[in-house]
């Protein structure tokens, strides 16, 4: 089998692509260049001074991390520079980052966690880079608007995140499937390497952080409560796994199935939705769910349908393999009858 690059299998998929335009494709090349940098910095985090926090806050209440800071001033400074991008929005950055009129500026609009899981950096657990791609509705050349950015995850035109791990990889999808590719070293290459992703339909692992069961309701008690007993599809309870990095927990899920799960709780009365933010993290995962035949709600509703009011909006998220996300809204639906 020929070794296949990212852009290659954009070309080869072109024509059933409607986003695979050459400003798409420049985005891409420059948003893989972006996590070469960011990867090479991960791998070299304990020989660097990268690791441990920057003793700043950021904008979501979070202690920031030396290589939070770094992946976010990489990603800004090459995506603005693409001349594919007229605005970002960043986990980081407390409001939407408008490219300037003195920088060629495209029609797309790029939102991303530059980091996600980095309080795990410190132990060598797997970090990554989640993004969604949307495309501008206001007319080409003027300052992007709010309304190009406070879209409904239904008119992303891509999404995926790139994993630092063993291996770095890329997955993402525009539509058409979902595909990752693996980083070779040798080459300096995303090639192929998972064609056609498929969640199963069902899984047999649950991930949740379950220290947080007294701050849950009771809808979200049984919902946990279906996985760890008898009473479910399968028989027997799942197996629970939980690294606490959105990005991993949810590669694991999406290639052995299963469900993850980040529901409200009553721990912070200013995050009543829970803790995960719509645009830079549910959202693309979603879409990346169900274009690999699994779900993705908020516990009664479909994440894609949300339409956000504000760029950090914050949603419970329940994702993974096809019946057990159903088996979820089965559970709250009931509940709010």
């Amino acid at each position: 089998m020929p070794e296949v690059t990212v852009t290659e299998h954009l070309l080869l998929h072109q024509k059933r692509s409607p986003a695979a335009t050459g400003q798409f494709t420049t985005l891409l090349n420059d948003l893989i260049l972006s996590a070469k940098i960011i990867a090479r910095s991960v791998n070299k985090a304990g020989l660097l001074d990268v690791l441990g926090g920057t003793g700043e806050v950021n904008v979501q209440g979070e202690n920031v991390q030396k290589l939070d800071e770094f992946a976010n001033r990489v990603l800004i400074y090459r995506m603005e520079r693409s001349g594919a991008l007229c605005a970002m929005g960043s986990e980081e950055n407390a409001d939407v980052i408008r490219v300037s009129e003195k920088l060629t500026r495209g029609d797309y609009i790029l939102i991303f966690d530059p980091l996600d899981g980095s309080s795990n950096i410190d132990v060598n657990i797997n970090v990554g880079t989640i993004f969604s791609i949307l495309r501008r509705k206001s007319p080409s050349g003027d300052d992007a608007t709010m309304e190009d950015v406070l879209q409904a995850g239904t008119e992303q035109v891509a999404a995926g995140y790139i994993l630092y791990g063993p291996s770095t990889m890329l997955v993402y999808s525009t539509g058409q499937g979902v595909h990752g590719f693996t980083l070779d070293p040798t080459v300096g290459e995303f090639l192929l390497s998972h064609p056609d992703i498929r969640i199963p339909e069902r899984g047999k692992i649950y991930s949740v952080n379950e220290s947080y069961w007294h701050y849950w309701d009771d809808a979200t008690r049984e919902a946990v409560g279906y996985f760890k007993g008898t009473g479910n599809e399968r028989g027997k309870p799942y197996s629970l796994r939980y690294v606490g990095s959105l990005v991993a927990d949810f590669h694991r899920t999406l290639l052995y199935g299963g469900i993850f799960m980040y529901p409200m709780d009553q721990r912070d009365p200013q995050k009543p939705q829970g803790k995960l933010r719509l645009q830079c993290e549910a959202s693309p995962l979603a879409f990346l769910a169900e274009q690999a035949g699994g779900l993705a709600t908020d516990g009664t509703g479909r994440i894609l349908d949300i339409r956000p009011q504000v760029l950090h909006e914050r949603v419970p998220l329940f994702i993974g393999s096809r019946r057990d996300v159903q088996a979820v809204t089965d559970i709250y639906t009931r509940h709010t009858k």
